[in-house]
């Protein structure tokens, strides 16, 4: 009974990310008066119920099937799927915001507590020398590169800008560290079997996801740093997209919300251009290529639980 009601993996809360990413996204445009106010709250609510689901699901798997949830925290490549609980508490908690706040920053802060911790768990553990090559993928973008540029966005918008920016630093940072070494193991290890390929979706959000927490903290205007880290999105974008027969050779799965927080991120991105009249037509290509992303993953993944 335990493995038929309770096999929700934690990478299903890529779903609630990349929805919650979007709505976001759009209530920015929205508030800009670029778009109706209510597509992005009506996106966000789906993605704060979505949530909820999601957590009283993992909930469940701890209380009634233990050895599944041992199993996933365990296991060297699944467990940094675990980063996006704490990282969707703290979008949660940005939802939440004009509407509670003080349940919002009661996510905030344990998001923020949560991802940091979760990093301690994960991404130290690796300096013991236990980490194999072939377990290297982008997952590993997850507890220190995401949690971070999330934290350091959630930070900015209650008005704590330098703290948001020490997160900003540390997202950077982590990101170029893991970069080069994950790189190097794509190029000349073994490739990944392709049930896992769809994990390769997870290289578009470092940079939009940084460009989108920066221009959040600098005031929305994009200077040098913006435009470079939205030029390095677009080459992503475009290496991802050269790749997708590969990475698609398994057929559609919901893995393939990995994709999900970069094609948020970029709409946001999107909307900060127009809002600034800067590069216009690239802020609405930015707009339309990621709502129309993420809007293909949903009618996907439904028609994928429809069949199975």
């Amino acid at each position: 009974m335990a493995n038929k009601f309770f096999p929700i993996p934690a990478g299903y809360f890529g779903m609630a990310l990349g929805l919650a990413a979007l709505g976001l996204a759009w209530r920015l445009g929205g508030a800009a008066g670029l778009v109706p106010p209510l597509f992005g709250e009506g996106i966000a609510f789906v993605a704060l119920v979505l949530w909820f689901l999601l957590v009283g699901s993992y909930a469940g798997k701890w209380l009634y099937a233990r050895e599944q949830a041992v199993a996933e925290l365990t296991n060297v490549v699944q467990c940094c799927f675990i980063s996006l609980i704490p990282i969707t508490t703290m979008l949660m908690g940005l939802i939440l915001l004009p509407y509670a706040k003080l349940l919002a920053w009661v996510l905030l802060v344990l998001g923020i507590v949560g991802q940091l911790a979760f990093g301690a768990y994960r991404a130290a553990g690796l300096w013991r020398g236990t980490h194999s090559t072939e377990a290297t993928t982008p997952i590993l973008y997850l507890p220190g590169v995401a949690g971070n540029f999330v934290a350091g966005a959630a930070l900015g918008a209650v008005g704590l800008v330098e703290m948001g920016l020490l997160f900003f630093g540390a997202g950077v940072l982590s990101w170029l560290s893991i970069e080069s070494a994950l790189l190097h193991r794509l190029r000349t290890g073994s490739p990944l079997p392709p049930p896992m390929r769809a994990v390769m979706g997870i290289q578009l959000a470092p940079p939009f996801v940084g460009a989108a927490t920066y221009l959040g903290l600098n005031g929305g205007t994009p200077d040098m740093l913006a435009y470079g880290l939205l030029g390095y999105g677009v080459v992503q974008a475009i290496f991802l997209l050269r790749l997708m027969p590969w990475v698609a050779k398994a057929g559609f799965s919901p893995s393939f919300w990995a994709y999900s927080f970069g094609l948020g991120s970029m709409v946001t991105c999107g909307f900060r251009l127009l809002m600034h009249n800067s590069v216009p037509l690239l802020g609405m290509s930015f707009v339309v290529v990621g709502t129309a992303g993420i809007a293909l993953l949903a009618l996907l993944t439904i028609r994928f639980f429809v069949r199975t």
